[in-house]
């Protein structure tokens, strides 16, 4: 049987860790709150801009009408030869299987598109930590044409999701435009952890170029939430002061629509094509930085509900060596009884 002295100083480690836990959980609980503000406090000029361009759209052509091509670069679509992909990982771990289950997500997208030459952009040190162990780095290729596909990693970006900023998806946004504006690439597909609620989530495969319809996201892969999953967010949830609900925008949303919607003959200070072209770029920038938002607020989700599964579980081994030290005890006093009574019938 184990010694009494080994068994509390094993207690009162799994204590210190047990506070350690519950202490990253109310810090994780606290920053998803305010992860959640900032992405609610971004959608309502997401909306408008996306309205705006719905507007433009219904009083201007977008396509030649005699060639039927569309008169903007970003519309434009092509065989899918060459892809970029953008995967929004976090820059830390202790958020359960978080990093995990979007890496996944990211090589059944791989397996999908195999066959086609793929680009990676990482975002988020654990995401490229895994994608340059698996795949190299780009290296220029040759001007051949049977050359083999490939899959490479083209760049990283580290650290920006500590604190996310607009300009930072406004920069990415514009090379991933250039490069899709002179062919480089045919498509751009982001992947990361979409979030609406601590019980509402999925892992989506988000095709952000070319444009198909303004205001539609284009999801090639999408997984919800299993309910064992649900299930322990609602219960790290309790107590921690957090929102189970995604906020209800109706009403705004409503309003914002009813800007493009509305039968009245606006009057641009710019031709309305010359402000289509100025604003759709924006539209996949606020596209980028919303994703940045959302992975920022499920990781934060993600490291709560893992901390408060890491402090139950600690309660609980504190419950089991507890057992285990009173057995103990019991057994050495029972032994010393048993020597006295022994030596007492001996004498």
């Amino acid at each position: 049987m184990a010694n009494i002295l080994d068994i509390r100083r094993r207690i009162r480690s799994v204590i210190n860790t047990r506070q350690i836990t519950k202490a990253m959980k109310m810090v994780s609980a606290a920053k998803l709150r305010r992860a959640q503000e900032r992405a609610l406090a971004a959608r309502p000029y997401a909306q408008m801009l996306t309205n705006v361009l719905k507007s433009i759209v219904s009083r201007t052509e977008i396509y030649d009408p005699e060639t039927g091509e569309p008169k903007h670069p970003l519309l434009a679509q092509r065989p899918e030869d060459r892809v970029l992909l953008l995967v929004v990982t976090g820059d830390k771990g202790l958020a359960g299987a978080f990093n995990t289950n979007i890496l996944k997500a990211a090589s059944r997208f791989l397996e999908a598109k195999s066959g086609k030459n793929i680009e990676i952009e990482a975002i988020g040190r654990k995401g490229r930590d895994f994608l340059r162990r698996r795949f190299a780095a780009a290296e220029p290729r040759a001007a051949d044409s049977t050359a083999p596909p490939r899959t490479t990693l083209v760049g990283e970006h580290i650290g920006v999701l500590n604190k996310v900023q607009y300009s930072t998806a406004s920069e990415l946004a514009d090379r991933v435009i250039e490069r899709y504006t002179i062919a480089e690439i045919d498509s751009v597909y982001l992947v990361y952890n979409e979030f609406k609620s601590v019980v509402a989530q999925r892992l989506v495969v988000e095709q952000v170029l070319p444009i198909e319809e303004i205001g539609e996201v284009g999801v090639a892969q999408a997984e919800e939430m299993t309910l064992e999953q649900k299930e322990r967010a609602l219960e790290a949830a309790k107590g921690a002061g957090v929102g189970l609900r995604p906020a209800d925008t109706t009403e705004i949303d409503a309003a914002a629509r009813k800007f493009a919607a509305a039968q009245v003959d606006y009057i641009y200070e710019q031709p309305p094509d010359q402000l289509f072209s100025a604003l759709l770029p924006k539209y996949v920038g606020i596209q980028i930085f919303h994703a940045l938002l959302e992975s920022v607020a499920a990781e934060h989700a993600a490291r709560m509900t893992a901390m408060d599964a890491a402090t139950s579980n600690a309660t609980d081994m504190i419950d089991s060596l507890t057992l285990a030290m009173n057995r103990a005890r019991q057994a050495k006093i029972t032994k010393e009884i048993i020597e006295i009574v022994s030596g007492a019938a001996a004498s």
